[in-house]
């Protein structure tokens, strides 16, 4: 175990000499906020943007980083993002700072997720605020309801390939099994006990082992431990630095947190995201290869426990 932190460690050393801080305290993101090429970027609705947010934010909504209704972890087009971050004066001389509610572990999520997508568009100056606006508010720093106005930019971002896992791509490493699928959700998604309501079947990839998501998390809250926690937490788990890594859930949610605390945090190389996950891959018309799938009795009963859940919750 202490040779696999020490691996983890040297990697983090590593990455961490070429760009800025993954994890950003309050008080961190206090003192940059004065440098004009700090851009933070509030991910959470309107309306509470509106009511509060950190002086300078603009507001960029979820929503407008993720994909389609009935598989949303697909990426938007490019043309889609690169308005997005145009619009929101983003270009490589940024500092981008991603916000979000910071509730609690799958909140956290939805800012790895969008600090993955720009860091798939090619920014390199990214960092999470560890505990979003929440950890903000209960350090008693000020807050503003002044809307923010930004100066667009034109640069035209391309995806940066490495980072990304395609689905035709993750057939290939279920065939071969040269690399690691590691699938980001609760034990339950797992075993196959329950699906997602986008996932059509129930399961996971064949060959992958379950790292969940809120693992690396101070207990019941949504602020992520720190690198030595990480790398403490990374040795408990069915992790391999050394081998390439790909993260998924069921939208490319939970999977977020996976790859940022494994390539971010602990500077694990060749660690990348499949964002349409498990939605995407049962839905295929091919039907893909699964494991853990239960019978099509308890098929049936899962079905019948999601429409009641509508139905009656």
């Amino acid at each position: 175990m202490k040779a696999f932190i020490a691996l983890f460690a040297g990697l983090a050393v590593s990455a961490a000499a070429h760009a800025a801080e993954p994890l950003l305290t309050p008080q961190q993101l206090q003192s940059i906020l004065p440098n004009a090429q700090v851009r933070v970027i509030d991910i959470r609705d309107p309306q509470s943007y509106a009511q509060n947010h950190i002086p300078g934010a603009v507001n960029a909504p979820y929503g407008q980083w993720r994909g389609p209704a009935s598989s949303p972890g697909e990426l938007p087009p490019l043309t889609k993002l690169a308005e997005l971050v145009q619009a929101l004066g983003l270009d490589p001389s940024v500092h981008a700072v991603v916000v979000s509610k910071g509730t609690d572990a799958t909140d956290f999520g939805a800012a790895a997720r969008v600090y993955w997508t720009l860091k798939l568009l090619g920014l390199k100056e990214l960092s999470l605020l560890n505990g979003g606006v929440q950890s903000w508010a209960q350090a008693g720093l000020p807050q503003d309801t002044a809307t923010v106005a930004v100066t667009p930019t034109t640069w035209q971002p391309v995806f940066d390939t490495t980072l990304l896992a395609t689905k035709d791509q993750v057939v290939q490493h279920v065939k071969q099994g040269s690399s690691l699928l590691i699938d980001a959700r609760p034990a339950n998604f797992f075993n196959g006990e329950t699906r997602a309501p986008t996932a059509t079947v129930p399961g996971t990839l064949p060959g992958a082992v379950n790292v969940q998501h809120d693992t690396w998390f101070n207990k019941g809250s949504g602020v992520f431990v720190s690198p030595d926690q990480a790398r403490q937490i990374a040795a408990s788990q069915p992790v391999d630095p050394s081998k390439e890594t790909v993260s998924f859930c069921n939208t490319g949610h939970w999977a977020a947190t996976n790859w940022f605390a494994l390539s971010e945090v602990l500077g694990q190389p060749n660690v990348k995201l499949y964002p349409g996950s498990m939605a995407e891959w049962s839905q295929d018309p091919n039907a893909l290869p699964m494991a853990n799938v239960p019978s099509r009795v308890d098929q049936l009963l899962i079905d019948a426990k999601m429409w009641a859940n509508r139905t009656f919750n």
